[in-house]
């Protein structure tokens, strides 16, 4: 458990979030966390229960996107015996379960709106009524919530209750995303690479070649650090040798040449003349200003990734770019990558 709950990063941002966390901890007040999906909002509510006075009590999550509606305010407070069809004795709920503890509301922005007025009541008053019961039960519950929806502009539109927003904000806590944390790629690929090679029982850790480190920081990271631990954690099991840099790194874990091909009805998107499968965002063609380099850029960043596919067996990477043996060599040496395997 332990190792999946650390905190790897050495951005400003990412520590001003970190710290601004462990500051509201000891507070008994809600705090809502706020940020992309693979951010680590799981990660910044458990620090805020275990840096509280709570921590030896509870901590209870539930995903509220998990659950169809109909279930959710059962799940969250309970029901008695006969409530409804199925129920057939009673049951506690995610509040009483959470009593003196912390109560985390992943994926809080799903709660449908009765759903969102009792989680008023219980937010207000720490009063909590099962479904089918008479009287409500006292509860003493810390709420975290997190969301990756623009709450605010939910409340102005009508789909969140502004005055729940009121009560659950005391505290809103947002996640800077990996592409924004300056620094913290490389470290943490290479704390999820190490990681990786000591679960699979490598002699030593070789680290990345130059090529992949580029890329890694150079991709826009989507998935956050989710996305980057199952990015690393593929890239070394699939390299499989431990006494040479990482050399290849694949982020769409479905890209292949025999994938399903799409159907032959063209998209609205696509322009005239625009090839299939053209991908959206084409080369800042007008930013180059001298062409030969822009060229041999290209040139040199389409043999370091075939290379590393490959493994840097010359022969297949030849076949694969459709050359011939030698003019992979000499196309190699043109961009002293034999130096860069060497390294």
């Amino acid at each position: 458990m332990e190792r999946e709950t650390q905190f790897i990063g050495q951005s400003g941002a990412f520590l001003d979030a970190v710290e601004r966390a462990s500051r509201a901890a000891p507070l008994s007040r809600p705090v809502l966390v706020i940020g992309e999906r693979g951010t680590g909002k799981e990660l910044i509510a458990e620090r805020l229960h275990r840096l509280s006075s709570r921590w030896d009590e509870p901590l209870v999550t539930m995903n509220c996107a998990a659950l169809p509606e109909s279930l959710i305010e059962a799940e969250l407070f309970g029901h008695e015996a006969g409530a409804f069809t199925g129920a057939t004795r009673a049951r506690a709920g995610r509040f009483e379960e959470a009593d003196k503890g912390t109560l985390f509301l992943d994926e809080l922005a799903t709660l449908s709106m009765g759903a969102q007025e009792r989680l008023l009541r219980a937010v207000e008053y720490g009063e909590v009524t099962r479904i089918g019961a008479s009287r409500p039960l006292r509860v003493d519950v810390r709420i975290v919530a997190a969301t990756n929806e623009d709450l605010p502009r939910l409340a102005d539109q009508g789909r969140f209750r502004a005055d729940l927003l009121d009560r659950l904000s005391f505290e809103v806590i947002t996640l800077p995303p990996l592409r924004v944390r300056e620094g913290d790629v490389g470290v943490l690929a290479e704390y999820f690479g190490r990681r990786m090679a000591a679960e699979l029982r490598w002699d030593g850790w070789p680290g990345f070649a130059g090529h992949v480190q580029s890329q890694l920081e150079d991709y826009a990271w989507p998935g956050n650090v989710r996305e980057l631990r199952n990015v690393i954690e593929r890239a070394v099991y699939r390299w499989g040798s431990w006494d040479e840099p990482v050399g290849h790194v694949q982020f769409d874990p479905f890209d292949s040449p025999w994938k399903p091909a799409e159907p032959a009805t063209r998209k609205p998107a696509e322009s005239e003349g625009a090839a299939p499968g053209t991908a959206a965002t084409a080369p800042a063609f007008d930013q180059i200003d001298d062409l030969r380099s822009a060229v041999d850029a290209h040139e040199r960043a389409i043999l370091e990734h075939a290379l590393g596919r490959h493994r840097w067996n010359q022969r297949q990477t030849a076949k694969a770019l459709g050359l011939s043996y030698d003019q992979l060599r000499h196309a190699i040496r043109k961009h002293g990558l034999m130096e860069q395997a060497g390294d």
